[in-house]
């Protein structure tokens, strides 16, 4: 009689637990929706807030920024829709020749005519019939999607040592394109969410740290080449040597996020934003956000994109047996926008050395915006196949 109790109890509780997951689970491709659309929406009336006075400045309609970023989006939107709606195969297939077309488009930004410098960089490529655009944002979400299909082959590990060396010296490639570009940041980023695919794909930690402690030496032989770079170390270690040279970008966003207190001045009332804040639009627009909508609106975003890291990392859990490819594609993409924030808003509290990211769904930055909105489309991808396989 005992043991029929405890069975029918055991029964009750699993009959719970599956309502509990279905119910649970039905909401999040939903969620995920709602939390892309908000932080959009966000974004565009942050940009809009925080550009418009440089667009006058510079003698630009005052939708100028917003506007490019507004067309961007919506191509966006279409590549997201399409992957929503192709076969997983398409995108499988599609791994290689998203390689090739962002090793091409790194070559012809660094040795073409085609190549655009901005403040010495060369990170830029401008081809006739198209907008100009960033080929090491395209490279993170072809890599993304390489790695998380090359992982996820079984037949792949026949080749044994082959299998560990090749995806090390593709991302050591495309890593080595971004550098001489000088994007210094985006290289870290896209090395870091390599490294969390590497351990999602098997390599074991002990391999991979005896593999980046080759690197240390080039590492550092690269950081002192440059003395701006040495400057920018010293300032951060020693905030009082500079501050009003190379701190003074970090003081003036301290300064405007404690501006806005608990509410914030109100959207629009930034002071920060007129002169104060240099690329307020680009890589600073968290401290004009933190001076316009305060603590507030500064809890109410990190909620938000801790709901999205959430609903990936989950998404990847219930995918990592059924279908390691999206598994690894989940985790990926949350890996790289959540690095992304955690990178830029750690900068701009002077928490890192400064340097350039944007922020995801808010800074100006079209290619950027582009890929983000794309990786959400592939991300939704898997929310929604992850949920359908959980409720069988």
């Amino acid at each position: 009689m005992r043991e029929e109790r405890i069975a029918d109890y055991s029964d009750y509780r699993a009959s719970l637990e599956l309502n509990r997951d279905r119910n649970d689970g039905s909401l999040s491709p939903f969620t995920f929706i709602c939390v892309v659309l908000i932080l959009t929406l966000m974004g565009a009336i942050t940009l809009y807030s925080a550009s418009y006075p440089e667009a006058i400045m510079n003698g630009l309609p005052h939708w100028y920024y917003i506007a490019r970023q507004g067309m961007f989006a919506v191509l966006g939107l279409i590549v997201a829709v399409i992957i929503v709606i192709i076969p997983e195969k398409w995108i499988r297939l599609s791994s290689y020749p998203l390689l090739v077309i962002s090793l091409s488009s790194l070559l012809l930004t660094l040795f073409s005519p085609y190549g655009v410098t901005v403040l010495g960089a060369r990170r830029w490529l401008d081809l006739p019939l198209l907008p100009q655009f960033q080929p090491s944002e395209i490279v993170k979400i072809s890599v993304i999607i390489f790695l998380s299909h090359f992982f996820s082959e079984p037949k792949y590990r026949k080749y044994l040592g082959w299998y560990f060396v090749i995806p090390i010296l593709i991302v050591l490639l495309f890593a080595a394109l971004i550098l001489l570009q000088k994007a210094y940041t985006t290289t870290i980023l896209f090395l870091l969410t390599a490294l969390v695919l590497f351990l999602a794909g098997g390599y074991k930690l002990r391999y991979i740290i005896t593999f980046c402690a080759f690197l240390i030496v080039p590492a550092l032989c690269f950081l002192f080449s440059e003395s701006y770079r040495v400057k920018r170390i010293a300032s951060f270690i020693f905030p009082d040597l500079d501050p009003s040279g190379l701190n003074w970008q970090i003081n003036m966003s301290l300064a405007a996020i404690r501006e806005g207190g608990i509410f914030g001045k109100g959207l629009g009332n930034g002071y920060y934003k007129l002169g104060s804040l240099p690329e307020v639009q680009n890589d600073f627009i968290f401290s004009s956000f933190a001076e316009e909508c305060g603590l507030v609106g500064v809890f109410i975003m990190l909620i938000l994109f801790g709901l999205f890291a959430l609903l990936g990392i989950r998404a990847s859990q219930r995918e990592r047996i059924r279908n390691p490819f999206y598994s690894n594609l989940a985790l990926g993409i949350t890996a790289m926008i959540v690095f992304q924030v955690m990178i830029n808003v750690a900068v701009v509290t002077g928490l890192l050395p400064p340097t350039g990211i944007p922020l995801p769904f808010f800074s100006q930055g079209g290619t950027n915006l582009f890929v983000v909105i794309a990786e959400c489309g592939l991300l939704y991808k898997v929310i929604r196949h992850s949920v359908r396989s959980r409720n069988g």
